[in-house]
């Protein structure tokens, strides 16, 4: 995605000291993160390190999740009511909430209903004067349907917001602790507005979150530093720079000289390396994730459903696992994790099974087989550390039954893009949980709604399965919830979208002084990481 940066050029030496000054000044914290983000507008993101490098360190939500059972718990709404039909929810706001600072903007006020309308109606009103600003999409807005759900959004008064639904969701209140719901400063949007400058609420963002933005070098650095008025209160880390290093094999070398103290997705291949370097520590935390290769069924030959069968069967998806997890994850089967509501852990696989493969494709018409693209990712993820060994595994595999797959790459939001647009013929892609709600894979990442805004790598769209995810989001029962995921699974398998490869476990490693810093369901958390 485009958009415009603002960025004060600055020598990397003078901002990356060598590592032993790094160890003397326990004030900085540097982070090596996968890639640049898309955006520091939450909203108008998708990708997990643009989430971590704006929402997780510049924002806050109405509701967070707590780590033991990812269950929605209060943020920046400090409680909220729910009328007995499902439809009606009111959040009381927390009081004293301050919003940071930038040298174009000094708030007058603290945190209020007017925030969270703006925050909402900015994506859902058409007509609103920044709906178009930045030629943003509102991706995950409009994917899980809160365009139509929510009916209307009023200020009851400062600390009252009220939502009026169009029909009972049981997803709606977790809806509110994803990175996209994070609340702008409505504030800050009138005056940039005023201004004509209206496009500087996304790249110049103003935030109530742990820290606030000071300097970004697109492709190289982002430089944050601790907002002094956090409500959650201090943070024990004055200076947080992320370092952008999309090699896996320099971000480790990085952590090794202690240029940062903390880097995502280590190759699992690497680990024993970690775990034998008493200046690091290697950490893991069980994912709600699932790595897949999608198939654009909207072109050929992957309309094809006996293309798609006969793909499924030509991946040897345990070899891929122990090839490049190693026992960093499990062979996956469903587009929902197994560790969450409605997994059918009686599903069929497809077992890896050439000569039926075979046999698929010449009934298609593919007896010679085909030459296809398959995309692989540029960055590493907890769903797929290694895209590129992934991807030839499966070349090797489909060249047996006589396919022939070119494997190309794009840098990370090119890579995205094109996907949004249904540029790919088949693509690598993956997704972590936002909420801990099945909902989150299953209509999101397959939904009938999702495909125009490009989550629905594959372009599928399936009436019955859609039909069956739409009835689990209307009702609250858990369990019966449950069993419309597992016949929408069935489908899925069926139909075959995807074939569904990994659900890894998120890994992270530290400097062995690193404490305080974490990873969950709500994301990174640097707000109280520090040097000791």
């Amino acid at each position: 995605m485009d958009f415009k940066k603002t960025c004060l050029v600055v020598l990397m030496g003078a901002l990356l000291p060598a590592g032993g000054a790094l160890a003397a000044d326990h004030s900085v914290l540097v982070y090596c993160s996968e890639a640049s983000p898309e955006s520091f507008n939450p909203q108008i993101a998708s990708s997990g390190p643009s989430f971590v490098a704006s929402s997780q360190v510049l924002y806050n939500r109405l509701v967070t999740f707590r780590e033991s059972d990812n269950l929605p718990i209060p943020s920046l709404a400090a409680d909220w009511k729910i009328s007995p039909d499902g439809k009606t929810y009111t959040f009381t706001l927390r009081q004293g909430v301050k919003f940071n600072s930038n040298k174009y903007f000094t708030p007058t006020r603290d945190f209020n209903a007017d925030d969270v309308i703006f925050s909402v109606l900015r994506q859902k009103d058409d007509h609103h004067p920044y709906h178009n600003v930045s030629r943003a999409a509102y991706e995950y807005f409009n994917d899980i349907g809160l365009g139509s759900l929510i009916h209307e959004v009023k200020k009851l008064d400062d600390r009252h917001v009220q939502f009026t639904l169009s029909k009972p969701d049981a997803t709606f209140l977790a809806d509110w602790g994803m990175d996209f719901t994070s609340i702008l400063s409505a504030e800050y949007a009138d005056a940039m507005l005023k201004a004509g400058t209206p496009e500087r609420v996304d790249t110049d963002p103003i935030g109530t979150g742990p820290y606030n933005l000071k300097e970004y070098k697109v492709d190289s650095l982002i430089r944050y530093e601790a907002n002094p008025h956090y409500w959650q209160g201090e943070v024990p880390t004055k200076r947080l720079i992320f370092s952008i290093t999309p090699n896996v094999t320099t971000r480790l070398a990085k952590l090794e000289k202690n240029e940062c103290q903390i880097i995502s997705a280590p190759n699992p291949v690497n680990f024993d390396e970690i775990k034998s370097n008493k200046d690091l520590t290697l950490y893991s935390v069980d994912g709600l994730n699932v790595g897949y290769l999608a198939f654009n069924t909207g072109k050929k030959p992957f309309d094809n459903l006996l293309v798609r069968q006969a793909l499924n069967y030509a991946v040897d998806k345990k070899a891929i696992v122990a090839a490049v997890f190693l026992g960093s994850g499990s062979v996956a089967k469903s587009p929902i994790p197994p560790n969450m509501l409605g997994f059918d852990k009686d599903l069929a696989d497809y077992p890896h099974d050439p000569a039926k493969a075979r046999a698929l494709l010449k009934q298609a018409g593919f007896e010679q087989g085909f030459t296809t693209d398959l995309w692989s990712m540029p960055v590493q993820r907890p769903y797929n550390p290694n895209s590129r060994r992934i991807a030839e595994i499966i070349q090797s595999d489909w060249a047996k039954v006589g396919v022939t797959a070119k494997i190309v790459t794009y840098e990370w939001g090119e890579y995205l893009a094109g996907i949004r647009k249904g540029e790919h013929a088949s693509a690598l892609f993956g997704w972590m949980s936002d909420n801990g709600d099945p909902d989150n894979f299953a209509n999101v990442l397959l939904g009938c709604g999702s495909i125009k805004s490009g989550s629905n790598a594959a372009f599928w769209c399936d009436k019955r399965y859609d039909s069956l995810i739409q009835q689990a989001k209307a009702i609250g029962d858990p369990a019966q919830r449950a069993a419309l995921y597992k016949q929408a699974q069935a489908v899925f398998h069926e139909q075959a979208p995807w074939v569904p490869l990994a659900n890894g476990k998120t890994f992270y490693a530290t400097r062995s002084n690193v404490s305080g810093y974490s990873v969950s369901l709500n994301g990174s958390d640097f707000s109280k990481a520090k040097l000791d």
